[in-house]
């Protein structure tokens, strides 16, 4: 597999999962450019998950979806986008339940589809790392480490179910600049939802995550949360839809949008 290089764009990135040459995770790719999580549903559940977005923004910031139903592009977010290919990696749910991971859905894909784009804690990781605070995951090389919480979704339709949470370890003073600055992000996740202690949020084990892998946490470090746009793959569990999308979790669309077009000073 051809490694993807730091100073790609989101169209390159796309073009490399549209030949079959990258689909791994994109944590640190094309910096600038904004990353998303994907859903795709068919008509019976996208107007309850639209629902689901609106009232749980916090891991769910709804960035774009299909102008129509069964059109695979996102105008809002880059002008050349085929949602069936430019993924690296999917996920395939069938009633609820993971069925299979493939790099391409374009054999899948139904007239009645529309795909949601939702904002990614890998935009902020870019803001945090330009003001020197270090991103764990980006320096162990790793997915970001990803738990389900206790803490419950305001539901919609068929669509309920626990919050996922991202988690990056820092120090205190570094933790507090992150604050600071994901504050400026509420379209991709905002500020931590919690720090400190996990059993607080129901984590009984950072070293166990549901999600990603486990990142080192020194003694004198404390925890960050973050809202994370996995949350709606919980969802699509209790949902259990015939059948559903959602990118495989690090694996996100790599859009033309740059981050800097989501802050708010």
């Amino acid at each position: 597999m051809v490694a993807v290089e730091l100073a790609e764009t989101g169209r390159s990135v796309r073009a490399q999962c549209r030949d079959g040459s990258f689909s791994s995770q994109t944590s640190g790719l094309a910096p600038g450019y904004v990353q998303a999580n994907i859903v795709i549903l068919p008509s019976e559940g996208a107007s309850d998950f639209q629902t689901f977005c609106q009232r749980n923004p916090r891991p769910c910031p709804l960035l774009a979806m299909s102008p129509s139903p069964g059109d695979p592009t996102l105008p809002e977010v880059g002008n050349d986008i085929d949602i069936r290919i430019d993924l690296p990696k999917y996920r395939v749910w069938r009633d609820g339940v993971l069925a299979e991971q493939i790099t391409d859905i374009h054999q899948l894909w139904q007239s009645d589809w529309t795909a949601f784009a939702l904002g990614c804690s890998f935009s902020f990781e870019e803001a945090l790392m330009d003001a020197g605070v270090e991103i764990r995951n980006i320096t162990e090389g790793v997915n970001v480490p990803m738990y389900v919480t206790n803490i419950p979704c305001a539901s919609s339709g068929p669509f309920s179910g626990k919050m996922v949470v991202s988690m990056r370890p820092m120090s205190a003073s570094n933790a507090i600049r992150a604050i600071q600055i994901c504050s400026r992000f509420p379209s991709v996740h905002g500020a931590p939802i919690h720090l400190g202690d996990p059993a607080q949020i129901g984590i009984a084990d950072l070293n166990k995550p549901d999600f990603g892998a486990a990142v080192y946490v020194a003694p004198s470090e404390i925890p960050l949360f973050w809202a994370c746009g996995v949350t709606p793959q919980v969802a699509l569990q209790g949902a259990k839809l015939p059948l559903a999308v959602t990118h495989e979790p690090g694996h996100m669309l790599v859009t033309d949008l740059k981050n800097t077009e989501l802050a708010i000073f």
